[in-house]
């Protein structure tokens, strides 16, 4: 069985800007598959190049066997993507612009009608068909804009942050979509901002930075390469970058410490990679109370993905983050999206 995405040493420039250096992954039928990564490390450009909205400078891209690039128009009948940004028709109401989106697929009307009102089904938008679209909440909004997704049935669908802006409660509404999507067979590909939301959803994960692949596996698999307990410190609400240099300095030096980062952009704090053992923290305390280091707050546990992403990095995607916002090039940006 062909991957339902296949994509291969992808490139895409914008004038100066390299946007994909080059990426490669493949995303199996029917799994979720998470792409992870700082604002600028080439999540959008990927996927606008997957779904035929921006065609790639090199590289191979394949939608369930099928060239998106020389086959564009047959490669949209198996994708459904829902941008970051939806902006619907405020007069129309949900039903009406579910109807115009059949149109654009030229679905028969007896299908059409059919479809609608399964996606309104699914996605809990049957009493609120009728109004219009102008009235609705965030979550209601971003749950139209799955149902438009998915109303020509395809085989891939596609998400680019789904959940940023909503409310904890609407975002569960569509974790809990997204499982009983893939237990019906469609494959997912989605990116978020949102840590938590591609560990519990995504059966595998790629994270990518300024355009390349830097790790690929299930969240689990990731986590564990990385080994070792976290601990994040701080001495002072906001340590001078010499105290959190000294107590980096002592901290290394303990037995179970495999290694310590100074985080400046959370306030110097400290991230430490530590052995699993008893009385870690008493021990790291006694450590800096002796120095005249207190600290002012501390916390343990198991890695995360950010963990794997400042083990391959350097920097935990908070700073990448700030660093991608420092140098962004807002006349780069603005003839990215006029493209």
């Amino acid at each position: 069985m062909a991957p339902a995405v296949l994509i291969e040493n992808l490139q895409k420039h914008y004038g100066t800007v390299i946007a994909v250096k080059d990426i490669s992954f493949q995303v199996e039928p029917g799994e979720i598959f998470g792409l992870l990564g700082p604002n600028g490390a080439g999540k959008t450009t990927t996927l606008r190049a997957l779904c035929t909205l921006t065609t790639p400078d090199a590289g191979k891209i394949q939608v369930s066997g099928i060239s998106v690039l020389d086959h564009p128009k047959l490669a949209r009948q198996k994708l459904g993507y829902v941008a970051q940004e939806v902006a619907p028709d405020k007069v129309l109401t949900g039903r009406e612009l579910l109807q115009l989106q059949a149109a654009l697929y030229h679905l028969p009307s007896a299908v059409a009608k059919q479809r609608i009102d399964t996606v309104l089904d699914l996605l809990g938008l049957q009493e609120y068909a009728n109004k219009k679209t102008g009235t609705y909440s965030g979550g209601l909004r971003k749950r139209l804009d799955l149902a438009a997704g998915l109303l020509h049935a395809p085989d891939v669908l596609v998400l680019d942050e789904p959940t940023v802006g909503l409310d904890i409660e609407s975002r569960f509404v569509v974790w809990d979509f997204l499982r009983k999507l893939r237990a019906s067979g469609t494959t997912v590909v989605i990116t978020s901002h949102y840590l938590e939301e591609i560990d519990v959803l995504a059966d595998r994960v790629t994270i990518i930075d300024r355009g390349l692949v830097i790790a690929t596996g299930t969240p689990s698999e990731l986590k564990d390469q990385v080994g070792g307990d976290r601990i994040t410190l701080r001495i002072r609400e906001f340590s001078p970058i010499e105290e959190a240099e000294k107590a980096k300095n002592l901290l290394q030096a303990l037995p179970f410490v495999q290694e310590a980062i100074i985080n400046s952009a959370q306030g110097n704090s400290l991230n430490l990679v530590v052995t699993p053992q008893n009385d870690i923290l008493i021990s790291i305390q006694q450590t800096l109370n002796a120095a005249e280091l207190p600290i002012f707050g501390i916390a343990q546990s198991r890695p995360s993905l950010d963990d794997v992403y400042l083990a391959a990095t350097g920097r935990t995607l908070m700073d990448a983050e700030l660093a991608a916002v420092a140098t962004r090039d807002p006349k780069a940006e603005k003839k990215q999206n006029m493209r």
